[in-house]
């Protein structure tokens, strides 16, 4: 007789893929209204005995959803689907909180595109302004201990600052294809340039050479440790790519787990790294707990970024969309009901 023990991750958007684990399986022989979440059939991926991989269909509200096989029943597992917070978008890095609690996100465009909305501004209740317009190119964005939004441009190889009402100007040039931000303890500004220089902006506005990385097909990813050392991720053309760990000193250390076109990258609140793994129909973000395999957290189809909100909440981002999860939601949630 099938029985079904647990899902795998917990916590989905649509187009991610959702495991189900069990034993007595059968071999289906379509795909079709075998797997309902919340009601809604969704395609079967990969079969076996004792699991399953199932593709989430777009459409879902948001909270936990429950997941039915037809062969079971009686039993009921809960998902935690992503509620849609933004659309129309194009993420290339992680979305940013501010200060005042809203998330920023963009319409970073293609190579020299001047899109009408360059940023836009998510309050706290979910309503969406626009906030920058005119800048070519967004591509990653960090707040500065100034309380600014600091924003790169890869096609003009430019950092911005922004302020309050939207407007902006140069903070500093000539940083090559520039791609990833994040501040240091110190308040010194470091950005990846895809060509695989990593320059760091003291706060007086003087640029150096910190470290170098291999180049990149995409972007590059920046994140500052809890233990003062900056974190790199980018894709190259090899299968498998590291994260990079670089000490004060710019010391260069290749974290020894590997990603399929590593994306964005950023800490939580207890100093645990989360990564975005971008492979094709199989994207999801991972935690990388010292002296732990990684673990998936989040599955979902095309993931490039990623955010800890001050309230504890995880904001997710594909290329077009931004999804939520509220903060009660940790990475072992799990319900099971059986009828």
């Amino acid at each position: 007789m099938p029985v079904l023990t647990s899902l795998e991750p917990l916590r989905v958007v649509e187009g991610g893929r959702l495991w189900l684990h069990g034993d007595g399986f059968p071999q289906p022989e379509s795909s079709a209204d075998i797997v309902t979440i919340g009601g809604v059939p969704a395609r079967i991926a990969f079969s076996a005995p004792d699991r399953l991989a199932v593709v989430v269909p777009p459409g879902l509200d948001g909270g936990d959803t429950p997941v039915k096989v037809a062969w079971i029943p009686g039993a009921t597992l809960y998902a935690r689907v992503g509620g849609l917070l933004a659309t129309g978008l194009h993420q290339v890095d992680n979305p940013v909180f501010g200060p005042d609690g809203a998330l920023y996100v963009t319409y970073s465009g293609t190579r020299g595109q001047e899109a009408r909305v360059s940023i836009f501004r998510i309050s706290s209740t979910g309503a969406r302004e626009p906030f920058v317009h005119g800048l070519v190119n967004p591509t990653s964005m960090a707040f500065g201990p100034d309380g600014r939004l600091y924003v790169s441009s890869r096609f003009e190889g430019r950092v911005y600052r922004v302020f309050d009402d939207g407007q902006y100007e140069v903070m500093a040039s000539d940083l090559g294809v520039a791609c990833g931000l994040a501040f240091g303890p110190d308040g010194g500004l470091y950005v990846g340039d895809r060509a695989g220089t990593i320059f760091r902006i003291d706060p007086k506005g003087g640029t150096r050479t910190f470290a170098s990385v291999p180049s990149s097909v995409a972007a590059f990813h920046l994140a500052m440790g809890p233990d003062g050392a900056l974190y790199v991720s980018a894709p190259t053309l090899a299968s498998y790519d590291s994260v990079r760990r670089i000490d004060q000193s710019g010391k260069v250390e290749t974290l020894d787990v590997p990603f399929g076109r590593p994306q964005g990258l950023a800490f939580d609140a207890s100093g645990v790294l989360h990564v975005v793994e971008a492979l094709a129909g199989s994207s999801g973000v991972y935690a990388l707990r010292p002296g732990s395999p990684r673990e998936l957290v989040v599955a979902g189809g095309t993931l490039v970024g990623l955010a800890f909100g001050p309230r504890g909440q995880l904001v997710v981002a594909s290329n077009e969309s931004v999804y939520t999860f509220p903060a009660d939601v940790a990475a072992g949630f799990s319900r099971t009901s059986v009828a």
